[in-house]
C-alpha cells in the first residue's frame, strides 16, 4: 500500500483554491474535506443567513472558543475518515497558521500544500463576477475581507510554507498544466 497524502489548496479569496480542488476531485476523484463545513454547520444551528459578514462572526466566535486551530481540530476526524476509502484526502480553506501547523503535526511529510498565487486585480475581477457564491459587491469590501484572512487568520504562513506555488494569473488551462506537473511529482 502507498503512503497516505493529504494535499491542501491555499490562497487568498479568487485564487484559484477551489479550482485546484475542482480538478483534483474531477481527475482523480480523491475525497475532499472543507475547512468552511464547521462554519456552516454552525451557521445553520444558529439560524443565521449565508452571507460573508454570518460567516465572519461565526469563524471569529468559533476561533475565540476553540484557538486559531479549531477548524482542523473539527476536520480532523473527516479527514482520517476520507483516508478510510482513500490513499489521498484533499483540503479545501486551509486559512491559518495553527490549521497548518496541527495538519503538520499530524501528518508530517505527508502532508503538503498548493499555493494558489494571483493579483489583488485579478481575484478582485474573479470574485466580482461570482454570480452564484457569495459574490464580492465592492472593493471596499474585497480589501476588508483580505486584511481580514492576513491579519485575522495569519493566512500568509500556510502560503509561504506551501510545497508549490502556481502563478494562476492566466485561464483553467494553464492551471490545470501545472497541477498536473505537481500531482506527477507527488504521486512518483
Amino acid at each position: 500500500m502507498k503512503k497516505k497524502l493529504l494535499i491542501g489548496a491555499v490562497g487568498m479569496a479568487g485564487s484559484g483554491k477551489t479550482e485546484i480542488i475542482k480538478y483534483l476531485q474531477s481527475q482523480w476523484t480523491w475525497p475532499k474535506v472543507y475547512f468552511g463545513e464547521p462554519v456552516f454547520e454552525r451557521l445553520r444551528k444558529e439560524g443565521r443567513e449565508l452571507n460573508y459578514e454570518n460567516e465572519k462572526i461565526i469563524r471569529e466566535k468559533m476561533r475565540d472558543e476553540l484557538g486559531m486551530g479549531v477548524m482542523a481540530k473539527l476536520c480532523l476526524p473527516k479527514i482520517n475518515k476520507a483516508f478510510e476509502d482513500s490513499e489521498i484526502v484533499l483540503i479545501e480553506s486551509l486559512y491559518s497558521w495553527e490549521e497548518y501547523k496541527i495538519l503538520k503535526t499530524a501528518f508530517s511529510d505527508n502532508f503538503k500544500v498548493i499555493a494558489a498565487y494571483a493579483s489583488p486585480q485579478t481575484r478582485f475581477k474573479r470574485l466580482i463576477n461570482r454570480a452564484n457564491e457569495r459574490p464580492i459587491k465592492s472593493i471596499k469590501e474585497f480589501t476588508r475581507r483580505d486584511y481580514t484572512e492576513i491579519e485575522g487568520t495569519d493566512k500568509g504562513g500556510p502560503i509561504a510554507r506551501a510545497d508549490f506555488t502556481i502563478i494562476n494569473e492566466t485561464d483553467l488551462k494553464h492551471l490545470h498544466q501545472e497541477l498536473n506537473k505537481i500531482i506527477n511529482n507527488l504521486t512518483k
